[in-house]
């Protein structure tokens, strides 16, 4: 017996209220779309605490999140102008993540689900920066070529569909994020370090050589462990000699090395597959050099830039909410069974006994 109204339920509805859930890592989010319309956004962050130990202690963000669920959801609902009967569908995030803060947002939103007889959404967390592009065009529509930079993830996709990408490329070893973070703590800057380092950057210049990273080659594939070394070995070597050097312009350099690639790279793929559309999605599209380089490079060649506005771009729940809207369309409900997962395939998409799924043409 299915634990919600099928009698209810209708995939053709021309703009379903989604409440998205998110607590993948330090921000327990939650949000309402209609459609592609975001009617609420809210955010309950644990950063600030996180800060104090140089990064995300699992344990604290798992008791925030726990202590903050009810409260964000209810306020999303309520900023919404909306009731809870009036969700057609609930989408969260059962991976990638830490453990126990996945399993804070889902199982609250199975027990929401099942007390209100809504269908349940399992949203791979990934596939959510990737629908982020959906909320800032309304008329956007597959094929194009996504930039996906985030602290656990970088690679360039192809979506030839809402519900189908094919991965041209992605990261060796360090993924963008992470590598910002890394060599923040080597400059001394707190968590989380992509900002930091942005700001940094500005006040000095690309002059420290850095490694290029498959420069001409690799295909689409990226590397950032040398980079991230080359930047350590550099600090390092100036400190046990005792010379001076610039902060600031080991910032700029490092963050021009990371960025110009990606950037690179993604017209590349945008170019061989033929398509005239380029989004981005990730924490790392937050960085101004990357927002600003990736702009003029696709004005230069003629490609539409879809770039979701920064909050939209780092962890948040109106993204987890798209990723639910392309996912309930196709019918693809979990059932009670759900359970988080630490980590998942960059492409994959849960498929559950529950599912009334669609074939896609």
């Amino acid at each position: 017996m299915s634990y919600f109204d099928e009698t209810q339920l209708n995939l053709d509805k021309e703009e379903p209220i989604i409440l998205g859930i998110e607590s993948s890592c330090d921000e327990t989010a939650a949000a309402v779309i209609k459609g592609r319309k975001i009617l609420s956004d809210e955010i309950a962050s644990s950063a600030t605490v996180q800060a104090k130990f140089g990064g995300v202690v699992p344990e604290i963000a798992s008791r925030a999140h726990t202590d903050e669920v009810e409260k964000v959801v209810l306020r999303a609902v309520k900023n919404a102008g909306i009731t809870l009967q009036d969700i057609d569908a609930i989408a969260v995030t059962y991976g990638a993540g830490l453990l126990g803060a996945l399993l804070v947002g889902v199982s609250f939103a199975k027990a929401l689900a099942y007390a209100l007889k809504k269908p349940l959404i399992a949203v791979n967390h990934i596939r959510g920066h990737i629908s982020a592009a959906y909320l800032d065009s309304a008329s956007l529509k597959p094929p194009f070529v996504t930039l996906l930079a985030s602290g656990g993830h970088t690679a360039v996709l192809y979506s030839e569909t809402e519900a189908q990408f094919e991965i041209l490329g992605a990261t060796l070893d360090d993924a963008a994020g992470e590598a910002f973070d890394k060599v923040a703590r080597v400059l001394g800057l707190q968590y989380p370090g992509g900002p930091n380092i942005g700001r940094l950057a500005l006040e000095g210049q690309p002059t420290v050589a850095m490694p290029k990273m498959f420069k001409g080659s690799g295909g689409y594939n990226f590397t950032y462990s040398g980079l991230k070394t080359a930047v350590i070995n550099y600090c390092h070597t100036k400190d046990q000699k005792g010379e001076p050097y610039s902060k600031a312009d080991v910032a700029a350099s490092f963050q021009c090395a990371a960025v110009d690639v990606l950037v690179k790279k993604t017209i590349g793929a945008a170019e061989e597959k033929g398509v005239k559309t380029i989004t981005v999605g990730g924490g790392v599209a937050a960085n101004d050099y990357l927002r600003t380089s990736l702009a003029k490079e696709c004005k230069k060649r003629g490609f539409t830039l879809v770039l979701p506005e920064k909050r939209y771009c780092t962890d948040n729940a109106a993204m987890i909410a798209a990723e639910g809207l392309v996912q309930y369309r196709l019918g693809n409900f979990a059932d009670m069974s759900l359970t988080a997962k630490a980590s998942i395939p960059l492409a994959a998409t849960l498929v559950t006994p529950q599912s009334k799924r669609r074939k896609v043409d």
